[in-house]
């Protein structure tokens, strides 16, 4: 039991109010805390509900896609063939001048189509490569040319070794992104343009209409009423990509899907 201190100089009405107006303050105090823990409790519940639907949120939110490291090849018109062989071509002029310059080596095969404006292609090893790959590359190196532009439907394309490639002529050098091809040429003749365009680990690939082994559904040819910007934007659609991804590996001009 609590004990109470009287004082003996004050009456019992003196020491009464004493404890009375202690208690006053006591249960003033209590009131104040009972209010702060349901103001904290209420306080506590709100912040609960936030956290909830910010984790909601954050759940709901698409997987950030990972990316994967670019291999060299990769910032070039590129595929692999049926037989695993890397073909690569350029976009540009710059980009033939530094794909002959600076990957173009001995055992592989340097492809172009015959017709002004087109792309340097090499075929990595490929002079021990198999026919298909090289009918492959053809069709790949025809379809970025100029004939594409031009609304052909084909176009011949020659394959020469990397000691008949070279930047001068008589003395004098080839303009920025043009070879001079000395000997003899391998020669495909009429090669069919035409390319295959799908989504591989959420990147837009392309490849020939000929490779027999690709998974890639949907079929491009030159010609037709669409711009490569309509081209690109109906692809994305259907796709599920970005349209700048596809402006970037589809030919130049007009074209149409099969």
């Amino acid at each position: 039991m609590p004990s109470i201190t009287l004082s003996t100089r004050k009456s019992v009405h003196e020491n009464a109010a004493i404890y009375y107006e202690e208690a006053k303050r006591c249960h003033s105090k209590a009131e104040g805390a009972r209010k702060s823990i349901v103001e904290t409790e209420k306080r506590i519940a709100d912040l609960d509900k936030k956290i909830a639907a910010h984790q909601a949120a954050q759940l709901a939110k698409p997987a950030a896609k990972i990316r994967r490291e670019k291999q060299w090849f990769e910032k070039f018109h590129h595929f692999i063939t049926s037989d695993n062989t890397l073909v690569i071509a350029g976009g540009d002029a710059k980009q033939n001048e530094l794909l002959v310059a600076k990957h173009l080596e001995a055992g592989d095969l340097f492809m172009h189509a015959d017709i002004h404006g087109a792309p340097a292609t090499i075929i990595k090893g490929g002079q021990s490569a198999p026919a298909r790959s090289l009918e492959e590359a053809a069709q790949f190196s025809a379809s970025y040319s100029s004939a594409w532009k031009s609304g052909l439907s084909s176009v011949d394309v020659y394959a020469v070794k990397p000691d008949q490639v070279s930047k001068h002529s008589h003395g004098e050098v080839v303009p920025k992104g043009g070879f001079m091809i000395k000997g003899e040429k391998k020669y495909f003749r009429s090669v069919k343009l035409g390319l295959r365009i799908g989504m591989r680990e959420g990147i837009a690939i392309v490849e020939p209409e000929s490779k027999a082994s690709s998974d890639l559904a949907i079929l491009i040819h030159a010609g037709g009423p669409k711009e490569k910007g309509d081209l690109a934007k109906e692809l994305a659609k259907k796709l599920g990509c970005e349209m700048d991804e596809l402006l970037q590996i589809l030919p130049s001009g007009n074209g149409r899907i099969a």
